[in-house]
């Protein structure tokens, strides 16, 4: 239900945006999480777009560089990162919960459907 896309490759400093569309259910609905996972690491929350609030909150590791957004005419949610850092090399994964109840979510616990990873590897 979930296919995330736009990894890739880029020197540090570059950008990249990564996609997350959904098919089979809206994203208007839906609390939208990305998180990450570097080799050896946990996965760890990036950002989350709440579905009943216009604001979304972002790890203070990305703030100020990454910003979450939703398109719900194309059915995705983007991951605009800019100002890259090796240390966002990493699989990045989106996930979604449609439970409906209101919060704000950081754990990979509490999202339901997930999206295969996109690997982004930034050089320095």
């Amino acid at each position: 239900q979930l296919q995330a896309s736009g990894g890739g490759s880029v020197q540090a400093g570059g950008s990249l945006r990564l996609s997350c569309a959904a098919s089979g259910r809206t994203v208007s609905s839906a609390t939208v999480g990305w998180f990450r996972q570097a080799p050896g690491k946990e996965r760890e929350f990036v950002a989350t777009i709440p579905w009943h609030r216009d604001d979304t909150v972002l790890a203070d590791s990305v703030k100020g560089r990454f910003t979450i957004s939703r398109d719900n005419a194309k059915n995705t949610v983007y991951l605009q990162m800019n100002s890259l850092k090796s240390e966002d090399t990493a699989v990045y994964y989106c996930a979604a919960q449609w439970s409906g109840i209101s919060g704000i979510y950081f754990h990979v616990r509490d999202y339901e459907y997930w999206g295969q990873g996109t690997q982004v590897t930034v050089s320095s």
